[in-house]
């Protein structure tokens, strides 16, 4: 059936949109963070997918970082092992590590890398572990204490923190018109393994390969005023005073902390997207208006 003018004319107007985004960002690097309920619903897998093949199609170096803590916890229930959290980290003891790396590098990574496949694009699956690609060391996490003068030193196992990337293998899968889908598994100077959040290493090697974009996927429209409104083209400064003023709070804090470090160690931009709206990735690359929360050293949009 035809398309009638009106639907004729919005597809116009999406495709002339985009172009200028496209002739920006091509030959550009855009690290993206996948993870809430686009990894768990079925056709925003699949629009997720059909995003990262597109963009690389245009000339788009698109990088996957994923997370997986839902698969993890369930695995570890059927398996009887208790989870256990310090602040909203999981205490990951060697038992629990075997668990994470079998989930993330091998269950979910795979899967994302068959999806992308299916979507008409070549996609290969790595963890840190892979070239040394992240070097990680332990996680030193602290509590202060009324009782005692020093503060407590928590220890919660294999939990990570990243403390170099070599984009060696990364650069090399590019080049082979590859899309890489890391999964979030360190390897410290010892040979041990750590699991680290998917966001700080989305961040780390987005600085590590001069991103034009940093994208992290969320189950919100984005970073919310106190009103509720989304705030979105916002200055590296204006992102400290909302932390300040305590707009940014709770379980935002430190995604926002992520992105503002990014943009500050050389990322042009970072986002906060909806990843509940089919196509967000490419809603936010190539529209005037995006789908989330902008932040750049400078302001724009």
């Amino acid at each position: 059936m035809p398309l009638t003018q009106e639907a004729a004319a919005d597809i116009a107007r999406v495709l002339t949109e985009a172009l200028p985004y496209i002739q920006r960002f091509q030959n550009s690097t855009v690290v993206v963070k996948f993870g809430g309920n686009a990894m768990v619903d079925e056709a925003l897998q699949s629009s997720f997918a059909r995003d990262i093949v597109l963009m690389k199609l245009v000339g788009i170096n698109p990088i996957v970082v994923h997370g997986g803590g839902p698969q993890i916890g369930d695995l570890l229930d059927r398996l009887g092992i208790q989870s256990r959290f310090i602040d909203g980290m999981r205490v990951t003891d060697e038992q629990t590590m075997d668990v994470v790396q079998m989930v993330l590098g091998g269950l979910v990574n795979k899967d994302i890398v068959s999806l992308i496949q299916t979507n008409g694009g070549k996609a290969i699956g790595l963890t840190g572990k892979d070239g040394e690609l992240i070097r990680a060391r332990r996680l030193a996490m602290t509590r202060a204490t009324t009782e005692l003068e020093a503060p407590e030193i928590i220890d919660i196992g294999h939990v990570g923190e990243v403390e170099r990337i070599d984009t060696a293998v990364i650069e090399l899968l590019v080049n082979s018109d590859f899309i890489p889908v890391i999964a979030p598994i360190g390897i410290g100077a010892d040979g041990a393994s750590y699991n680290i959040n998917a966001d700080v290493v989305a961040g780390k090697v987005a600085e590590a390969l001069g991103a034009a974009k940093l994208i992290l996927l969320t189950n919100t429209p984005g970073l919310l005023d106190k009103e509720g409104r989304v705030l979105t083209g916002l200055t590296a400064e204006r992102v400290q005073e909302l932390i300040r003023d305590g707009t940014i709070h709770g379980g935002m804090l430190p995604k926002i902390r992520h992105a503002l470090e990014a943009v500050e160690n050389g990322v042009d931009s970072a986002h906060i997207i909806d990843g509940r709206v089919a196509h967000a990735v490419l809603l936010e690359i190539f529209t005037d208006t995006g789908v989330g929360t902008l932040i750049t050293a400078n302001s724009r949009r």
